[in-house]
């Protein structure tokens, strides 16, 4: 399969279905990375690298069941661009291990605020890099999410409370969460260039097993011997990733990155509600008016992308003799 499934669907399906089946696939991924997320947080002294290293090479379980289920494992280690998929693993393994770092080094809010810096710089890189379309209502959408997460998450950073100081633990850890970030953006975008000639299932597969590969050069710096309760967070986060990694490359098939990048704020909500559930967090004022206008946001996108795809379905049929 050589380009995008919806491309082979004409009419309303295929100027429609694209962009809202990308979204919703974007945030499915986007449930399921949470749930990783929170798991690996909740193991605790485990080095970075090694968290890489469970969370890839567990990941390549449920994706290598869903290929044989549908018979596709054989064509899942076809790939016509083999540079491309090493590209690719080497900036998303290092945007993960800094993510991961960072997450070591500080508090969930403050490597979560930082981290959210991807989606703007997805549209940002898109735009400059890709000469993807942008228009105002886009941008202005994008930048209203971000303003939603500094609402939400302002109060609690203390990277800037009371004029202080980073410590070099922190500052370390908040250079290696925004060079996670960046490095992020640029990994989705090479995965956007890749599901040009590359079957999703080979996009997965590669990154997998070339990020376990990769993970394993750590080991030198310190592994920890997980306890079981670790071992099994640190497997069921990988088996959530690799879920949410095949839900995340199939994604930007059927949409641009930038009108996708919105919904990764999705997970802000989720984090809200299992931070009250698992943890007791009660939200604050802040982080119900931060929250409001995330949603807000990404339902801008949603209603704007859907009559803009009305509107070319009208103007196909009226140009259809």
């Amino acid at each position: 399969m050589t380009a995008p499934a919806s491309e082979a669907v004409v009419g309303f399906v295929q100027y429609r279905g694209g962009p809202l089946r990308g979204v919703t696939l974007k945030v499915a991924s986007v449930c399921c990375f949470v749930v990783m997320a929170t798991l690996l947080k909740a193991t605790e002294s485990i080095p970075s690298g090694e968290l890489v290293f469970f969370r890839c090479f567990f990941a390549i379980l449920p994706v290598l069941a869903w290929l044989v289920w549908r018979g596709q494992l054989r064509a899942a280690l076809h790939t016509a661009n083999p540079v491309g998929h090493v590209v690719r693993a080497i900036i998303g393994t290092s945007s993960m291990g800094l993510g991961f770092f960072a997450l070591t080094r500080l508090p969930l809010p403050e490597a979560t605020a930082i981290g959210y810096a991807a989606p703007l710089l997805i549209v940002v890189f898109s735009a400059l890099l890709l000469k993807e379309s942008v228009h105002v209502f886009r941008w202005t959408a994008v930048l209203l999410g971000l303003v939603g997460v500094v609402i939400i998450l302002w109060p609690r950073l203390t990277l800037f409370s009371g004029g202080q100081m980073l410590g070099n633990s922190e500052a370390i850890g908040a250079m290696a969460a925004f060079g996670g970030a960046v490095l992020s953006a640029f990994a989705m975008m090479q995965v956007r260039k890749l599901t040009r000639t590359e079957r999703t299932e080979a996009i997965v597969v590669y990154f997998f097993i070339s990020a376990s590969v990769m993970s394993l050069a750590t080991i030198p710096f310190g592994w920890a011997m997980p306890t079981p309760a670790q071992a099994a967070l640190l497997i069921g986060a990988g088996f959530f990733g690799g879920i949410g990694q095949l839900l995340l490359t199939a994604c930007y098939r059927y949409a641009d990155m930038s009108v996708i990048a919105p919904f990764e704020y999705v997970s802000l909500l989720l984090t809200l509600v299992i931070g009250f559930a698992v943890f007791g967090d009660i939200p604050t004022l802040a982080m119900v008016m931060g929250a409001v206008i995330i949603v807000a946001s990404g339902i801008a996108v949603i209603l704007r992308e859907h009559y803009l795809g009305l509107d070319r379905v009208k103007a196909r049929e009226a140009n259809t003799p």
